[in-house]
């Protein structure tokens, strides 16, 4: 049985790796790209090693910290990293694809512009 569960978390990880290098190659600018990147990668790589975490654990007895603190390092780092360039990209001028509806950032950032000068 925890050789099925170990290995549908391995199937879900590539799933979620594959489908993130996709959205890599189709998306059409490089907010929805990050988007692809962090997201599915942060959790295709967590259920990978999630499933090499309970491997060894059921087979071999090894409660390895080294993956606990590696699923526990993507899920902080990825999505925050992943803003991070966004947030730069955006500031350095990335425009948006033209099927976006709405910048959200741009409209924040003419607003406290707006509310400075007034003061």
């Amino acid at each position: 049985m925890i050789e099925i569960i170990i290995s549908l978390f391995l199937l879900i990880g590539t799933f979620f790796i594959f489908s993130g290098s996709l959205g890599i190659l189709r998306f059409p600018d490089v907010y929805t790209r990050l988007h692809a990147a962090t997201k599915a990668s942060t959790l295709g790589v967590a259920s990978v090693l999630l499933a090499a975490f309970l491997y060894l654990y059921v087979d071999h007895g090894i409660i390895s910290g080294k993956l606990l603190i590696g699923i526990w390092f993507i899920m902080l780092t990825a999505p925050i990293s992943g803003h991070m360039i966004s947030r730069a990209a955006h500031n350095a001028g990335v425009k948006l694809h033209e099927s976006s509806i709405r910048d959200e950032l741009q409209e924040m950032n003419e607003q406290n512009e707006a509310e400075r000068q007034s003061e």
